[in-house]
């Protein structure tokens, strides 16, 4: 029993990190674009390397089903949803 509870709880940081980093992906994309920030620091290509990396698969497949709305991008809104929802069910149902 306690070693269901010990991957739930991890499986529920891993989801909470990752929701963090959706979070920072798009505001440092946000900032690059309004050119707040320079993208070519190199501290800076380093995150949003390693940002885009672990979060653009996923992102990727969401776009898939989403229709086009030009520039205004809701798959990182949907994620962090569905992230949520996924914590939600972990907290309600004791997984």
């Amino acid at each position: 029993m306690y070693i269901v509870d010990f991957f739930a709880y991890f499986i529920f940081q891993l989801l909470q990190i990752y929701k963090y980093g959706i979070i920072l992906y798009v505001i440092l994309s946000m900032l690059i674009s309004f050119d707040l920030i320079n993208y070519n620091n190199k501290l800076i290509s380093i995150i949003m390397d390693f940002l885009f990396k672990l979060t653009e698969p996923i992102l990727r497949v969401i776009r898939r089903f989403l229709p086009n709305l030009g520039s205004v991008d809701l798959s990182p809104v949907i994620l962090i949803i569905l992230i949520e929802a996924t914590q939600f069910v972990m907290t309600k149902y004791g997984l």
